[in-house]
């Protein structure tokens, strides 16, 4: 055994594998489990398929560092122009561009598809080793971070199959494997669940505006003729636009009239800034349609601007609505507890009249169905979608009384507060899991 001190690390040479330095250096694996060769037990399936048949179609599999495998896309035979790589359930699979950001997954029964491409390093389990423990322990920080230390290249770091196959791993037995995964399933069971639960809560959410709105769709009869059931009459006077009729209000009946948008507003909307992102932090925000969660949030994605004129700072209450590109129409309410922020070229901004409207009423009002079949009937299709700035503010806004709008509001932020709680007893429960798991596999020396 080599002698250890405290500058150096001495190699044995049968151990010896690329001639770089961090790999030697790099953390070592410890655990009250036998220490094995993961090569011993793993074999690469690269074996290639033509799948070029021009009568067929192929199912093929991505790898993502989010849900690791998944069904990406079909394609007909003839426009693959090269071999696939086939997994098998149980098969795993990793981007060795990637694999470092944990771009790796598991091909489960639920997946539909088997071909992937031959970019991806694809191999499967020998006897003594379950693929999903090995999955999962290859998910795990500490696991994270020996791959980091594995990596090879100048340009790319990448971990090809013969580095991934000289690391080692603790490897229990099968009986205590089947233990360790079946206690980390249950956690992420209950993870799950409080996730679902929270989903659930945008549709309490949605039942609860359209009640309070008395809104009741209109269903088509039986007894009625193919000409009201397919066919709307429009007024040619009604007509500004010679396409497919777009929808005002809708086929509903409620207790509230609507109003247009312009009715509750105190000036001119106003473009956004056609500056250049930059990636930097900085006392003001340039905030991007991407920046912007599909709850009205703001994501971690900070970006600025060199410089910026004042007439785009956002004032509280601001209201943006996204007018082209695939997210057309959506929204966001400015807070001044977000800090200084500046708005992009894409994003129209709204300055809204509170005397009418309560802001976190339109924010609710225009996340939901409602508004959202308006935006899809009133969007222009050409090269991107895009609604311009006359289209929003002849948007039809249903408006109750302001009291009404602040009781609806009421109900909504204390179901938008428990959503909230159940999204992080879920993520909490999701890294407890794998803690849990980490803590049972390795100690680090």
């Amino acid at each position: 055994m080599a002698q250890k001190y405290k500058y150096l690390n001495l190699v044995n040479y049968n151990t010896f594998l690329l001639w770089d330095i961090k790999r030697y250096f790099m953390t070592q694996v410890a655990s009250s489990h036998p220490i094995v060769k993961l090569g011993d037990y793993i074999q690469e399936e690269g074996t290639k398929y033509n799948i070029s048949d021009k009568t067929k179609t192929y199912g093929i599999l991505g790898v993502n560092n989010q849900t690791g495998i998944f069904d990406a896309y079909e394609e007909n035979g003839s426009k693959i122009k090269q071999k696939y790589k086939k997994m098998q359930v149980g098969w795993i699979a990793y981007n060795p561009y990637r694999v470092n950001v944990g771009s790796i997954g598991i091909r489960t029964e639920e997946h539909l598809f088997e071909y992937i491409s031959p970019a991806y390093v694809v191999f499967s389990c020998k006897k003594g080793l379950l693929p999903e423990f090995l999955f999962l322990l290859m998910k795990t920080d500490l696991f994270n971070k020996i791959i980091r230390e594995n990596t090879t290249g100048s340009v790319r770091q990448n971990l090809n199959y013969s580095v991934l196959s000289n690391l080692q791993i603790p490897l229990p037995s099968l009986e205590e494997q089947n233990k360790i995964i079946a206690a980390y399933n249950a956690t992420i069971a209950q993870a799950k669940q409080y996730s679902t639960q929270a989903k659930d809560i945008d549709k309490q959410i949605e039942k609860h505006l359209q009640d309070e709105l008395g809104l009741l769709k209109t269903s088509v009869s039986k007894k009625q003729n193919i000409v009201d059931k397919f066919i709307k009459l429009v007024h040619l006077k009604d007509i500004t636009r010679w396409d497919i009729y777009n929808l005002q209000n809708g086929d509903y009946n409620g207790k509230y009239n609507s109003q247009f948008l312009r009715d509750i507003l105190i000036s001119t909307p106003k473009y956004g800034a056609g500056y250049k992102a930059e990636k930097k932090h900085s006392d003001v925000r340039y905030i991007r349609i991407t920046d912007i969660n599909e709850d009205g949030s703001l994501n971690d994605d900070f970006a600025s601007v060199s410089q910026y004129d004042n007439q785009y700072l956002l004032k509280q209450n601001d209201f943006l609505i996204a007018r082209t590109g695939n997210t057309v129409g959506k929204t966001f309410l400015y807070d001044e507890s977000m800090g200084k922020a500046i708005y992009a070229g894409y994003l129209i901004k709204f300055e809204l009249n509170t005397e009418k409207v309560n802001p976190q009423y339109l924010l609710a009002y225009t996340k939901s169905s409602i508004y959202t079949q308006w935006i899809k009937s009133n969007m222009r299709i050409s090269a991107q979608p895009n609604i311009n700035c006359k289209q929003y503010e002849e948007s039809p806004i249903i408006l109750p009384p302001l009291n009404i709008q602040n009781e609806i509001v009421e109900h909504i932020t204390a179901l938008r507060k428990k959503q909230k709680d159940l999204q992080q007893k879920s993520l909490t429960l999701r890294q407890q899991a794998t803690q849990q798991f980490e803590q049972t596999i390795f100690s680090v020396i």
